[in-house]
C-alpha cells in the first residue's frame, strides 16, 4: 500500500479547497467521498465575495447572481432595505456548481479521488493514519482531513471540536423561478421563524429558500406553516419548492481543531456562524488554512499543526464569539431585536457589511447587546 500525504474525508467545499491547495504544491492528496455527487445540493449558496481572496483562479464563472441590496422584513411587513457598498459584495452560487467547480480545479492540480469510499474506521499506527471504507479498501496518510460536514462522527472520535457540539434545526429548499424577488436582492424575515429567520436568495433562474432556528438544540421549524406565510410574499407557492430539512453544526466556543496529522474544518469543525447560518465563508477560509499549515508540517518546517487551531480562532472564532453573544440575545427577543436593531439607522447596513466581510460581529456586538438587553429589562 502506498503512503500518500493527506487523505481527506469528504469532498465538499472545505475538503476540496484544502486538497487543491495541497496539490498545487506537489503534496500526494486523496478525496474520500462516500457519495457521487448528486445533480443538486441545496443550500443556500450565499458567501462574501472576499472567498475570492483564497483561490488564484477566477470564481466568478460559478456565480449565479451578485447581491447588490438586502431586505429585511418582520412577518412580511415592516421592510427595510440597505445598500451593500464596497469591495466585497455577496454572491449567490448553486451548491452544487460551487462543489463541482472546486473538485475540477483539485483533480486538474493533480489529487486523486475515490467514490462511495464510506469511512468507517480511522486509526493511527505509529505516526501513519489508516483509513479504512466499509467496502475494506484501505487508505494510508501521513496526515487526515476531517471534511465531511455537520454530521461527521469523527470529531467526538478524536476529542476535535467543542466539547458541546450545537446544532442549528434548518431547511433549504429551491424553486425553479424567480418570482417577485428582485433581481441583485436578498431577503431576510425575522418574524415567521420561532428563535431564527427565514431567507430568499436570488440564483439566475431560481430562488433558493431556506429557514434555521438556532437557540435550542430540540427545535423543530414548522416547515409548511412558514413556507405557507413567505412563499406568497415572494410571488412563490409551496407547491413549487423542493428541499429538505437538516441540522446544521453551528460555531459554539473555541476549541481545538487539531491533534497530530488531523485536523478539521468547514462544518465539521463547528464554524458556521450561529447567528446568519452563514457556512460558506468560514469552510473555504478553513480549507485555505488548512492546505497552509499542512504544507508547513509536511515539509517539516513545524512540528504540529497547532498554528490552524491558533488562526481559525484569530480570524473567525472571536468574532463569533461575538455572534453568538448576538444570537442569544436576538433570538430571545426577536421583536425587539427587529426594532431597536434592524431597524435602526446603521443597522441594516452593518448586517450587510458583516455578510459581505467588510465587519465583523466584534464591531458592533457590545452595543447591540447592550441595547437590546437594558431594552427589555426596562419594559
Amino acid at each position: 500500500m502506498t503512503l500518500i500525504d493527506v487523505a481527506i474525508i469528504g469532498g465538499g467545499a472545505s475538503g476540496t479547497t484544502t486538497a487543491f491547495h495541497l496539490a498545487t504544491k506537489s503534496k500526494n492528496v486523496y478525496i474520500l467521498e462516500k457519495s457521487i455527487s448528486s445533480p443538486e445540493r441545496i443550500c443556500g449558496g450565499g458567501m462574501s465575495a472576499a472567498v475570492q481572496n483564497w483561490f488564484p483562479f477566477n470564481l466568478q464563472p460559478i456565480v449565479d447572481e451578485v447581491i447588490t441590496n438586502v431586505e429585511f422584513s418582520w412577518c412580511n411587513a415592516d421592510k427595510v432595505v440597505a445598500e451593500l457598498s464596497g469591495s466585497s459584495p455577496f454572491w449567490i452560487v448553486k451548491r452544487e456548481k460551487l462543489d463541482s467547480f472546486l473538485l475540477d480545479q483539485a483533480l486538474n492540480a493533480g489529487c486523486n479521488l475515490l467514490t462511495t469510499f464510506n469511512v468507517v474506521n480511522i486509526k493511527k499506527i505509529s505516526d501513519i493514519w489508516q483509513i479504512t471504507a466499509l467496502d475494506g479498501r484501505q487508505v494510508e496518510a501521513k496526515a487526515v482531513v476531517i471534511a465531511d460536514g455537520s454530521q461527521s462522527p469523527w470529531p467526538k472520535t478524536f476529542n476535535l471540536g467543542p466539547n458541546q457540539q450545537k446544532f442549528a434545526s434548518t431547511y433549504s429548499g429551491r424553486v425553479k423561478r424567480k418570482g417577485n424577488l428582485r433581481d441583485e436582492t436578498a431577503r431576510f424575515e425575522f418574524g415567521l421563524v420561532k428563535n431564527g429567520f427565514a431567507w430568499a436568495f436570488p440564483l439566475k433562474d431560481a430562488v433558493n429558500i431556506g429557514m434555521g432556528t438556532f437557540l435550542d438544540n430540540k427545535n423543530s421549524i414548522s416547515v409548511e406553516e412558514i413556507l405557507k406565510s413567505f412563499l406568497p410574499d415572494l410571488g412563490l407557492d409551496t407547491s413549487e419548492v423542493i428541499g429538505e430539512e437538516k441540522k446544521l453544526r453551528v460555531w459554539n466556543g473555541h476549541s481545538k481543531l487539531n491533534g497530530e496529522g488531523i485536523l478539521l474544518v468547514g462544518d465539521a469543525a463547528s464554524l458556521c456562524d450561529p447567528f446568519l447560518a452563514e457556512g460558506l465563508r468560514p469552510a473555504l477560509m478553513s480549507g485555505f488554512e488548512a492546505a497552509k499549515c499542512l504544507l508547513y508540517w509536511l515539509d517539516g518546517d513545524i512540528n504540529d499543526l497547532d498554528s490552524y487551531t491558533k488562526t481559525i480562532q484569530k480570524n473567525w472564532g472571536n468574532s463569533m464569539a461575538w455572534g453568538k453573544r448576538i444570537s442569544q440575545v436576538f433570538y430571545r427577543f426577536p421583536k425587539a431585536g427587529y426594532q431597536l436593531g434592524v431597524k435602526r439607522q446603521t443597522a441594516p447596513k452593518r448586517i450587510a457589511q458583516i455578510l459581505s466581510g467588510e465587519m465583523n460581529y466584534e464591531d458592533i456586538a457590545k452595543r447591540v447587546i447592550k441595547r437590546l438587553l437594558f431594552q427589555n429589562s426596562s419594559s
